[in-house]
């Protein structure tokens, strides 16, 4: 006769709402995962998904994705007259926070060369890349446009003609590309007042320094901001060409920082995705703990409760292991239908989860193995104290 199956037969209410609860908690942990991966994921997918060897920025900065570079458009030339360069194409990169589809929605804005320039969108799913010199864009699914739909930005209108699915920034914002000067023109772009207001006040200073009207409005295209600047180059390496040489020559002559992909990668898992990645670990080895611990208590309280019952079983003569299996067999189901429950309902929430969530194989089997574990160990205590029960307990001793 297996006892702990009767038992379970038995309590079979009681049993299952344990098991929901258990699963409940397991179900965090496990999404706990996803989100750890998920942000470590979206974090390095824009430089994963972009087909270049070496990324050219700003002397002394950690850009484009963990402070911000400004080059002279212009560079891109200079890089690409480099020995051992096949291709150097300029990119700009930078947040914004526009209304899109009647809701105000944070997004990347990148700005690439649509004639054959490194950075394109990547996992379009419908429609196409960008064709035209402007007023075309390719925007990611989660900022609800549909093939197009027109999108304001500043004086002009911009027509999708393409959606991607899972292209984000490090921060899981969606990413919305267009050609480079469309994307200069829309980061500098001021609203008509201000730039009124702007120019007055040029005016009014070039007049004070002693400048006549006309001389003053001659000057004032030099005092206005130019957006003949980028973030960063892409570069792509000739066949055969020394990757280290050609940065290395960069550096030296041309006075830029130069950073191969994986240096990227290794810039922004160790800057702006380190303390959140830590975070994100911390409490998922606090949750951890905390459902090992809940599994221990639950199994003791069940333990606990049959004591009279373990006590008759002593009482007439019932081995050890008898007990022993008991309990533990409980544990065990417990602990595995809870963990099953957990996946399940993981995968429900995960399809309306608002972020990116990356469920990797050996992550889970390392988590169910710590779990299972978990749960053998909290069974021990609770075998512990029945193998200390006289057996005069069922007796009302």
């Amino acid at each position: 006769m297996d006892l702990a199956l009767k038992d379970i037969r038995r309590h079979i209410g009681k049993f299952i709402a344990t098991i929901s609860g258990v699963a409940m908690l397991l179900s965090i942990v496990l999404i706990m995962n996803g989100i750890f991966q998920g942000n470590i994921a979206d974090g390095v997918w824009l430089i994963d998904n972009t087909a270049t060897d070496l990324w050219v920025v700003e002397r002394g900065r950690g850009g484009p994705f963990n402070e911000s570079s400004r080059m002279p458009l212009d560079s891109a030339k200079s890089i690409a007259a480099t020995p051992g360069v096949a291709k150097a194409s300029p990119l700009v990169f930078y947040s914004a926070q526009r209304d899109i589809a009647g809701v105000s929605q944070q997004f990347t804005m990148i700005g690439y060369d649509v004639f054959g320039g490194l950075g394109g969108p990547g996992r379009i799913v419908l429609g196409r890349a960008i064709e035209a010199p402007h007023y075309e864009l390719v925007a990611d699914r989660k900022l609800g446009l549909a093939l197009g739909d027109k999108v304001p930005f500043g004086t002009h209108e911009y027509t999708v003609v393409g959606i991607t699915q899972g292209a984000v920034d490090s921060g899981g914002s969606p990413l919305v590309y267009l050609s480079l000067p469309d994307a200069q023109e829309v980061q500098f772009q001021q609203d008509n007042r201000a730039l009124v207001a702007s120019r007055a006040a040029s005016l009014k200073r070039l007049e004070l320094a002693g400048y006549s009207a006309e001389q003053a409005s001659r000057l004032l295209p030099l005092l206005s901001s130019t957006s003949d600047t980028v973030n960063v180059v892409l570069v792509k390496l000739a066949p055969g060409a020394d990757g280290a040489q050609v940065a290395r020559q960069i550096s030296d002559w041309l006075y830029f920082n130069v950073y191969t992909t994986e240096e990227e990668r290794n810039l922004l898992l160790e800057g702006k995705l380190n303390k959140m990645s830590a975070v994100l670990g911390l409490f998922r080895a606090l949750l951890v703990i905390v459902a090992i611990v809940i599994i221990a208590l639950i199994i003791y309280v069940l333990t606990i409760e049959k004591i009279k019952s373990i006590a008759t079983l002593k009482l007439i003569g019932a081995p050890n292991w008898v007990i022993v299996r008991l309990i533990l067999e409980q544990s065990l189901a417990l602990t595995l239908a809870s963990f099953a429950a957990a996946y399940v309902l993981r995968d429900l929430i995960a399809l309306g989860f608002p972020r990116n969530m990356a469920f990797l194989t050996q992550e889970t089997a390392v988590t169910f193995a710590v779990m299972l574990a978990g749960g053998v160990l909290a069974s021990l205590m609770a075998i512990w104290h029945a193998l200390r029960t006289p057996p005069q307990t069922a007796l009302g001793g």
